[in-house]
């Protein structure tokens, strides 16, 4: 993560810092072994009085051998340094090992420079001495930094690694500093510009978010009430749909320090780091208050204790957490430290971190409403140029279950491949593959089929689609193809029905749907394939979900085996042998009742399913309008377009009241004093909904109808988790 940001109020800029690098060291330590190998070349020298200097000097054999090779006179210390020969330094240096080439020198003290100047002079006279005589300017700072270099050197580099260990120059972590907290500090001078205004949707989750940050800004309006900062809140919901953009909304909104941390940097491989880093971050909150604390990912070390799969052996994450328990029940009322927290996987935080007095509010962010999703791609198309063509309450519409991430990067396609055809804007057309771009994977009009294997699959398709458009409860019908896209031979597209409740007849209608094919498959071609591999996987679980969890079964009515809590049975089940084989009986009659139903639409809409799957075949691509084309409009509205009638109404009346009001006040009604007149008029909507309530009650005499066992279930309600939600990884219907 990187550095805390220090806080300054005149440039956000950091400061350059020097980042050590082990590889320092080894180039310390070659830099000096190579010093040692090229400084040390095994020279000797030796101090002698003058007398003897000037003996060596003028000694016959020396003078006959040359064994004064060169003088050399430092003026400033009053030295005379004379040069050996090999020879000769092997007679002055007896007890020592000298080898050959070595430098030998021996120098004395002498009288003076001018005095020995003239002894020079007089010695190349007589031919004493003919070698050269170097006269030099010494200096005693680099004698002595020849000395005690070395050592100054080696001190300052050990002073430099311990102030990176103990981290004192700014540095970005060391040894001793392991345990300090690496939250990233924001401030209202920060870079984060993320405001309330950048999210879209999630409205209730927004305004009590907003409440956290306001209470910080103007306490008084609380607390005159007897009201108390919230200690802490959770954000939990989905993947994708904004839980981390709120928290960067909040750092934005709010004018006090915002500490940000993920839940996995308090886990370190050193005992007691998570439980020190912990302190550390409430202390640096503590300094800073009034302030905002934001752990994502909480269950990285909030996950529940007593779970640990080392056998009982001592985990630190439960001893980070029993640190983290403490310190947040450990502020004082009027502390001002809030902690926001952000998990997907709120079921397996330890009770004791959700209870009140750490985090007194659960906000759940949900996956965004048709309404919803309208707002949010409203945000991500400010910055994307599109033409008259795009409708955005179509996209919405054409994007159930989308969280908030993934509308941005159906956005963020839809301009590649616009300009992957070099388009000056993007266009509608550049959403929808953007769309089956995402679901269904890339088109791959490059893999080989034969004519048989398209025919099969055009059959295949046909039957999910004449099935589907006949049904009542099914998923409209947006597309067919039968051009090869991820791993898929062919895929149909569905608009999925936005329910809050499920009934046992819209399960019902939705496996028969999905067994369209199969059954298409059989009566048609005369022969089953494996195309249908995924559908009887989905078909299998979708039974069985309503026979366990659901309790939809005849003979095991009002029943569930569903465990909410997310703890798993183990290798033990909740009911009997017996009952086992009762559900394997149940969830077999109500899959070969649903395909006997899916082959008796298809008897009867025979004709029609060989003309979509010869228009199919021959075009590779299907619409709503050419399956209108051949068995006529849709029975039935879907729930989508119900609500958007419905909303229309609504407002249509709202404003014909406003409207009304508005008149009826300006024709000189007069109000009674210190009170207000309020004219009701009684508006009647009547709904698409209403309008289909008798279709709805007996299905049309074309359908077969539905088996008596499964009669009178219309109004069972779905659970929070829905078991039968599976993603098509196969090669046949992506259904989304």
């Amino acid at each position: 993560m990187p550095d805390i940001l220090p806080k300054n109020n005149n440039s956000n800029k950091k400061k350059p810092q020097i980042k050590f690098s082990l590889y320092w060291m080894y180039a310390f330590i070659l830099l000096a072994l190579f010093g040692m190998l090229y400084f040390d070349d095994n020279s000797v020298s030796d101090k002698v009085n003058y007398t003897d200097f000037q003996a060596y000097v003028t000694d016959s054999v020396v003078v006959r051998n040359h064994g004064i090779t060169k003088i050399t006179v430092d003026k400033k210390s009053n030295k005379a340094i004379a040069q050996l020969s090999d020879s000769l330094a092997h007679k002055v240096f007896k007890n020592n090992r000298i080898q050959d080439g070595a430098d030998a020198t021996i120098y004395t003290v002498i009288p003076g420079t001018d005095a020995f100047s003239r002894q020079i002079d007089e010695w190349k006279a007589d031919g004493t001495y003919t070698g050269p005589v170097v006269y030099e300017e010494g200096s005693d700072f680099s004698s002595f930094l020849w000395t005690f270099g070395p050592i100054l050197l080696l001190i300052g580099f050990w002073i430099f690694l311990m102030r990176r260990m103990t981290n004192r120059d700014g540095g970005a972590g060391g040894v001793f500093s392991v345990g300090k907290s690496k939250a990233q500090m924001f401030d209202k001078d920060g870079p984060v510009k993320v405001t309330f205004q950048d999210v879209a949707g999630l409205s209730e989750a927004k305004q009590e978010i907003e409440e956290i940050v306001e209470f910080l800004k103007n306490p008084q309006r609380y607390t005159n009430l007897g009201g108390k900062i919230p200690k802490g809140a959770l954000l939990v919901g989905p993947p994708g749909t904004g839980k981390t953009l709120l928290a960067k909304a909040v750092a934005g909104e709010a004018n006090v320090p915002f500490f940000s941390m993920s839940g996995s940097d308090f886990v370190e491989m050193f005992v007691g780091v998570g439980a020190s880093r912990v302190r550390d971050l409430f202390q640096k909150a503590k300094e800073k208050a009034p302030c905002i604390v934001f752990i994502d990912e909480i269950d990285a070390v909030g996950r529940a204790r007593g779970k640990n799969p080392n056998m009982g052996a001592n985990d630190e994450r439960e001893n980070t957490l029993n640190q983290l328990l403490t310190e947040m029940d450990g502020f004082g009322t009027n502390s001002g430290v809030i902690i926001l927290a952000a998990t997907n996987r709120a079921d397996i935080l330890d009770k004791a971190l959700l209870r009140a007095g750490r985090f007194d509010r659960q906000i759940y962010v949900e996956l965004p409403e048709l309404n919803d999703r309208v707002a949010i791609f409203k945000v991500h198309l400010k910055n994307i140029k599109i033409d008259e063509s795009v409708d955005v309450d179509l996209l919405a519409r054409q994007t159930p279950g989308f969280s908030g991430a993934d509308i941005a990067n159906v956005c963020n396609e839809a301009a590649l491949i616009a300009a992957r055809h070099n388009k000056d804007k993007v266009q509608r057309q550049d959403f929808i593959d953007a769309v089956d771009r995402i679901i269904g994977g890339l088109e791959k009009r490059s893999k080989i089929t034969t004519r048989e294997e398209k025919q099969a699959i055009a059959c295949h398709e046909a039957g999910h689609a004449t099935v589907s458009w006949n049904l009542q409860y099914a998923n409209p019908l947006i597309k067919v193809t039968i051009v090869p896209r991820g791993k898929a031979l062919g895929a149909a597209w569905y608009l999925p029905e936005e329910r809050q409740i499920t009934p046992a007849q819209a399960l019902l209608d939705e496996m028969c749907a999905t067994l369209g094919g199969r059954a298409a498959e059989e009566l048609f071609l005369g022969r089953i394939s494996t195309g249908a591999a995924n559908d009887l996987e989905r078909v299998t679980k979708q039974a069985y979900a309503m026979v366990v969890y659901y309790g939809m079964s005849q003979n095991l009515p009002n029943l569930s085996y569903y465990d909410s809590t997310g703890q798993a049975y183990g290798f033990t089940k909740p009911y009997s042998e017996d009952r086992a084989r009762m559900i394997d009986e149940e969830v077999s009659r109500i899959v070969t009742e649903q395909y006997e139903r899916a082959k008796s639409i298809l008897r009867q809409y025979a004709e029609g399913h060989n003309k979509l799957a010869e228009v199919l075949y021959t075009r590779e691509v299907i619409f709503t309008e050419d399956v209108e084309k051949i068995f006529g409009k849709r029975r039935w509205t879907s729930r989508t377009d119900e609500i958007l009638a419905a909303q229309q109404a609504a407002e249509k009346a709202s404003a014909a009241s406003e409207t009304k009001e508005d008149s009826s006040g300006n024709s000189g009604k007069s109000a009674v004093p210190g009170g207000i007149e309020i004219e009701a008029t009684s508006v009647e909507i009547t709904s698409p909904e209403a309008a289909t309530e008798s279709k709805r009650s007996t299905p049309p005499p074309s359908i077969p109808p539905v088996p008596g066992a499964l009669k009178g279930k219309d109004d069972s309600g779905s659970t929070s988790e829905d078991p039968n939600s599976s993603e098509s990884d196969s090669k046949t219907e992506t259904d989304r």
